[in-house]
């Protein structure tokens, strides 16, 4: 059997550069190297592609030994461009590489790709769309309120006249946590405000829910799967950046300990989700389930989730009695079958 040439692209211009290389390094360590070609591509921190050895260099070493040191790759907005590459893994989180824009290219290069296309990529990414679509849905949403930095501290009085303290401040397009704070007072609001304006021209205030946080995976394209939900149970405060990956007193128990009708309510908006936004190929999809009144909240859908050796996707899926390379597998397959399915519709009068 051929084995098929897997292009691995990773790194970035985002605030998730260095969770990129470590997600990268998870999925080559568990792509089989009987089945697969596996070529590391990285871009550094400034958006410049670096060369195939110098993306090797940025992994562990154990995990370079079945990799393929090809002269050059070029990932151009062309077709054909990228021959010899039968899918590309863009294991890119956050901007310039999770919002649509590297998957318009591989569009324009009729590449077959790993993850959402342009739209379902670009809405997963910005928060205040995506729950306006499912509030569009009648899908039961965490509430928000979106303005710009252009203007977000004049509009301190609007948010308090919204919601009451403490409310949560966030980057509209972003990751990770990344940016994202929790505001008690005003004086605190002000500097969460900024902060925020730091990485998006959108900022996003929600209120504090109380209660369990509950995250569930989803894989597949027109008929997507759902695995079981998870939990996060964290040590202090919230999930932010450093308890997502640092904090050793943040735990993730699955399959999260709930009845069997939160269970199906959780799987069924999971889903609801992921076809609201045009989700493709993966999702991990995270929810409040609230303290005082039991409702299952949606919060938002991740459609490039991590794939470290601790995130939470890879770990939903082995719970459901899939494998990392077995996910990985699968994964690959639904981009080729994606890309067969865009190749049906026509693009100009015949």
């Amino acid at each position: 059997m051929d084995k098929k040439t897997i292009l691995i692209l990773f790194g970035g211009r985002s605030s998730e550069h260095e969770i990129s290389v470590r997600s990268a390094a998870s999925v080559i360590a568990n792509l089989d190297p009987t089945l697969y070609e596996i070529i590391p591509l990285a871009i550094d921190k400034k958006g410049y592609f670096l060369s195939i050895h110098q993306s090797m260099e940025l992994l562990p070493a154990e995990t370079t030994k079945n990799l393929v040191e090809v002269a050059t790759i070029k990932i151009k907005p062309e077709p054909l461009s990228m021959t010899g590459v039968d899918v590309v893994f863009p294991v890119l989180h956050g901007t310039f590489g999770e919002d649509g824009k590297f998957q318009g290219v591989f569009d324009l290069a009729d590449a077959a790709y790993v993850g959402a296309g342009v739209l379902g990529s670009a809405v997963g990414m910005d928060k205040d769309v995506m729950k306006r679509l499912f509030h569009e849905r009648d899908l039961p949403t965490v509430e928000h309120f979106a303005l710009l930095r252009s203007n977000c501290l004049e509009r301190i009085g609007d948010i308090e006249a919204r919601f009451p303290y403490p409310v949560f401040i966030k980057p509209a397009n972003l990751g990770s946590s990344v940016g994202i704070t929790k505001a008690s007072n005003r004086n605190e609001l002000r500097q969460s405000l900024a902060l925020a304006a730091k990485y998006d021209r959108k900022i996003i205030i929600e209120p504090a829910i109380v209660g369990r946080e509950i995250e569930c995976g989803v894989l597949g394209n027109d008929d997507p799967e759902v695995s079981v939900p998870g939990e996060v149970v964290t040590g202090e405060g919230f999930y932010d950046y450093e308890a997502k990956y640092g904090d050793k007193n943040s735990t993730i128990v699955i399959p999260a300990v709930l009845s069997d009708k939160e269970t199906n309510q959780v799987r069924e908006l999971a889903l609801e989700a992921f076809k609201a936004v045009e989700g493709r190929g993966l999702a991990r999809v995270d929810f409040f389930l609230e303290a005082t009144t039991g409702k299952v909240l949606l919060n938002e859908l991740n459609s490039m989730p991590g794939f470290t050796s601790i995130s939470m996707y890879p770990k939903l899926w082995m719970a459901t009695g899939l494998s990392y390379p077995s996910l990985l597998d699968r994964l690959i397959d639904l981009a080729i079958e994606s890309h067969q399915e865009n190749k049906r519709t026509l693009f100009g009068v015949e």
